[in-house]
């Protein structure tokens, strides 16, 4: 069985060679739920190694205690939130944006960045942005940056299906598992559900897709 290679910094070295010194690594989760924010998480880690991999390689424990190593290491780190109606108001790439920008935003007023290392999101912004498709399994940063927007979003989860136990948020975390879509025909959607998306759209009454 081929092992693979731990995420590291040559995605950064690349940019380190031309000249740009500080470098974020950015991730998000939660683009493809059905219900619930957009997280997206900036991280700024010290060069030298670091434990941290692609949260979607994780069990949730491991994930959890990574996620507060990150915190304890990193030089800077920020997380940011677009909401399920702005998803719906945006489009879900626009509202991955505003999530990133977001954390982005409250990045700079702890550590000024030169350039942005992210899993595929070409984010407009000053200096240079390495959108690598899968960053999250080559970057450190970015690896860093998975384990935080998943931990925090995993948490957010839990809190909405204490708000809203009909749905089963805390297991799914808002995604099209069996479960949830169940769930959503027989009580149709809550508050936190993205009406633009399919499968919520096809569970909404005529009078509630014309609203």
């Amino acid at each position: 069985m081929t092992i693979p290679t731990p995420p590291d910094w040559r995605l950064e070295h690349t940019l380190w060679q031309r000249g740009y010194g500080v470098l974020a690594g950015v991730d998000e989760a939660g683009r493809g739920a059905l219900a619930g924010p957009v997280v997206a998480a900036a991280v700024v880690l010290p060069r030298g190694d670091h434990p941290f991999r692609d949260s979607k390689t994780l069990s949730p424990a491991a994930r959890e205690t990574l996620a507060e190593e990150v915190r304890r290491r990193a030089l800077a780190w920020a997380v940011g939130c677009a909401s399920a109606s702005e998803v719906d108001r945006l489009n879900v790439l626009q509202a991955t944006h505003l999530a990133a920008q977001r954390a982005l935003c409250a990045l700079a007023g702890r550590v000024a960045v030169d350039g942005l290392v992210t899993d595929f999101l070409k984010l407009p912004f000053p200096g240079p942005v390495l959108a690598v498709p899968k960053a999250d399994a080559t970057s450190v940063q970015v690896a860093a940056a998975s384990l935080l927007a998943k931990t925090v979003r995993d948490a957010l989860m839990r809190r909405l299906g204490e708000r809203y136990p009909a749905y089963g948020f805390a297991r799914h975390k808002g995604y099209g598992s069996s479960t949830h879509l169940r769930a959503l025909a027989a009580h149709g959607p809550c508050p936190e559900h993205r009406r633009s998306f399919g499968p919520v759209q096809r569970c909404l009454t005529p009078a509630a897709k014309r609203g």
